[in-house]
C-alpha cells in the first residue's frame, strides 16, 4: 500500500483535473488503454471501482492500495501525458508552482527527480541567465537607439523577447485577438503577463494606461500586465489612471538601463514591482527605489 496522503490526493485532483469525476481528457476506453500500455493493469476490473466507478474515483483508489513503485510510475507517466498534450495546445499552466509540487511528490513516494526537473518551488521560479546572454542583450540594448522609429519598435519587441528566455519564462511573441495588439506575453510565478512594448519619444498617459489594463481585465484571473514605456509615463497619469484593484505594474526606458548596467535580476525586478503595487498601489516604482 502506498504512503500517499490526503494532502497529495488533493494535488493530483488539481494536476489531473480530476475533481468533476475526470482524468485529463481521457474516455472510458482510452483510460484502460493507458493502463494496460504503462502498467500492464485492467483498471476496469471491479477490485479498482470499490470508492466509485469514475476514472477520476479508480484512479484515486488505485494510487491508495497500490505500493509505491507502481505509483510512481503511473504518476510518472500521467504527468508525461498531461505535458505532452499542454505543451502541443501552448495552454498556460494553472497550477502554482506545478511542476516542482508534483517531482516533491515523487522524491517523497520514493522516485526520483529528473536532473531536468526543477527544485523544489523558491522565492523566484526562473534560472539564473548566462552571462554571455546578458552581455548580448546589453549591447542590443544599447543598439536599438540607433535605429529609426519603425525598425526600432519591433527590435524593441525582439529584444524583450530574448529578455524573457533568457530566464526561461516560456516568451511568446506579438499577437493579434480580435480587435487588439498584444505586443508579447511571459510567464512568472504562475501568472501569465502580457505586455506592452512603446519605444517612443512620448510618455504613455492615462488613456494607454486605461486601454491596456483594459486588455487584460478581458482575459483570465491569473493575468496581469507589464506597460513597458521607454520615455516614461506623463505626470499625470498614474493620478488620472487612478490606483485601487489594477492588474498591471509599468517600467520605463530607466528602469531597464539601470537593470542592465547593475546586473539586476529581470525577475527580481518584476518581483519587487508587483509587491510594491500590492503594498502601496504604486504601479511604477523606480528600480532605484527599489535596490
Amino acid at each position: 500500500m502506498s504512503t500517499i496522503r490526503a494532502l497529495d490526493l488533493d494535488l493530483l485532483n488539481d494536476l489531473f483535473e480530476m475533481h468533476g469525476g475526470y482524468v485529463l481528457d481521457f474516455t472510458d476506453r482510452s483510460f484502460g488503454d493507458f493502463f494496460r500500455s504503462e502498467l500492464k493493469i485492467d483498471i476496469d476490473r471491479p477490485q479498482y471501482a470499490e470508492g466509485g466507478s469514475s476514472k477520476a474515483k479508480r484512479l484515486r483508489h488505485f494510487v491508495q492500495k497500490a505500493d509505491n513503485p507502481v505509483v510512481v510510475q503511473l504518476l510518472i507517466s500521467l504527468w508525461e501525458y498531461r505535458e505532452t498534450k499542454r505543451r502541443r495546445a501552448r495552454r498556460d499552466e494553472l497550477v502554482p508552482d506545478a511542476e516542482s509540487e508534483f517531482w516533491s511528490l515523487i522524491v517523497k513516494l520514493g522516485g526520483k527527480r529528473p536532473s531536468d526537473a526543477p527544485p523544489p518551488a523558491s522565492a523566484s521560479s526562473s534560472t539564473e541567465p548566462d552571462k554571455a546572454v546578458l552581455l548580448q542583450l546589453s549591447q542590443e540594448w544599447i543598439d536599438l537607439s540607433k535605429l529609426d522609429p519603425q525598425p526600432r519598435g519591433y527590435a524593441f519587441e525582439r529584444f524583450l523577447k530574448s529578455l524573457f528566455s533568457a530566464y526561461k519564462l516560456d516568451p511568446r511573441n506579438s499577437f493579434r485577438n480580435v480587435g487588439e495588439q498584444i505586443d508579447g506575453s511571459f510567464v512568472l510565478n504562475s501568472s501569465t503577463y502580457l505586455v506592452e512594448a512603446r519605444y517612443r519619444n512620448a510618455p504613455a498617459d492615462a488613456a494607454a494606461l486605461h486601454t491596456f489594463h483594459g486588455k487584460i481585465e478581458q482575459k483570465a484571473d491569473w493575468s496581469r500586465g507589464l506597460f513597458i514605456s521607454i520615455a516614461g509615463f506623463s505626470p499625470d497619469s498614474f493620478t488620472a489612471f487612478g490606483r485601487a484593484q489594477k492588474k498591471l505594474i509599468c517600467m520605463d526606458g530607466l528602469d531597464l538601463y539601470e537593470m542592465l548596467s547593475r546586473g539586476l535580476r529581470f525577475d527580481e525586478v518584476i518581483e519587487r514591482k508587483v509587491r510594491r503595487a500590492a503594498e502601496d498601489g504604486d504601479l511604477h516604482v523606480s528600480v532605484r527605489d527599489l535596490f
